[in-house]
This record gives C-alpha cells, structure tokens and sequence, in this order.
C-alpha cells in the first residue's frame, strides 16, 4: 500500500503509541515530523513489520524525520489515571518534545483530546495510511522493546523478552506461578476471573 504525506501546506506531525494492551511495562508514544519530500518503500504500520525490518526503520526514521519525540508513561500512572488517559498523555508528552512545534497532528485511532490549541485529526488505522503516523509506530513499537528487553533481565521468568509483557498464555503461567512485579498494571486484569490473584 502507498502511504501517503496527509498535508503539503503545514508542519504535520504523526502521533502513534505501542503497548496499550500489556499487562507490564509502559504505554510509549512517540511523535515525528517528517520532511515533505519522505519516502521509503518499507514504512509502514509497525504491527505489519518484523522485528528486523522495525530496527532497520529507526535509525532511518531519527535520521531523516525533521524531529521526533518519545514518551513512556508508566505502570504506576496508568493505573492511577487509567490507560486510554495514559495512552493520551504519552503522545502529549511526545509532541511536547518537537522543535519546530507541529501546526497540525494526526493521530493514529479515534481518541484525543486538545493540545495547546494546535488542530488535529483522529484517523483510524492511520498507521497503515499515512508516512509519519508509521514512522511515530515504529520509534513508539522500538522503543518500548527495548524497555521491555531491559527489565525482562531483572524478571526473566515472565520472558518479556519474547511477549514484551501481552497478555500471553505463557506471560499468564508466569503471574500465576510467581506473582506479580512493580512492573505489572495492578489495574489491569491480569489473570481470568477464574484465577483470582491476591494483590
């Protein structure tokens, strides 16, 4: 699929987050201007992409994107604001980080609220549609791996390494075997009802 630049006449940046639906580790989000003239025949939604070809795309990515932006927002947050607010302020913090400031934001999904009065549009699936929504999935989708990569070395039983911390089956083995981390979302369901978990 060609993906496209969305505006020519303004300073548009893509806005995406990885890690929404785990049960550990951060919701990371990242934000990425792109130069009008961007093209890559391999771009694009990180989901779509393997492992390879996604460290392949990053440095391509920090190297020619205009600016970009990365923000974790934590287990601790989450729970304390819930995840879609978390999922929000991670791309907030990420935009916060761009120089030159963004006229204009387009954001992966069909949720977000104002920032600084700058004009924006929700585009569902907009990772497989525009260049800079895909390029902010791939530092979003890289970045929390390496998180996840890192603190799987303190809590090898859960292998984080491998599901980097989705609700797998052997992710849920492991809470049901050894409990929970300071890692894990205590806000989150992470074990089926029938396997109550004292937290």
């Amino acid at each position: 699929m060609l993906l496209l630049n969305h505006s020519d006449f303004v300073l548009e940046c893509g806005t995406d987050e990885a890690g929404r639906g785990c049960l550990a580790g951060p919701v990371t989000a990242a934000a990425v201007i792109l130069p009008k003239n961007f093209k890559n025949n391999i771009l694009t939604d990180s989901k779509q992409l393997s492992e390879n070809k996604r460290d392949l795309l990053r440095p391509v990515v920090e190297t020619e994107a205009l600016c970009f932006g990365i923000a974790h927002i934590f287990q601790e947050e989450i729970d304390e604001i819930n995840i879609l607010n978390a999922s929000i302020l991670a791309m907030h913090k990420s935009i916060e980080q761009l120089s030159p400031s963004p006229e204009f934001i387009i954001v992966d999904g069909n949720k977000f609220k104002p920032l600084n009065d700058i004009p924006y549009e929700t585009i569902v699936k907009g990772d497989g549609k525009y260049l800079s929504i895909a390029a902010a999935s791939i530092l979003a989708k890289t970045y929390r791996d390496e998180y996840m990569n890192k603190i799987h070395e303190e809590f090898p039983m859960y292998n984080w390494k491998k599901n980097k911390g989705y609700p797998t089956k052997e992710h849920r083995e492991a809470i049901k075997k050894y409990g929970v981390t300071k890692y894990h979302r205590k806000s989150f369901r992470l074990l089926p009802d029938q396997l109550k978990l004292e937290l």
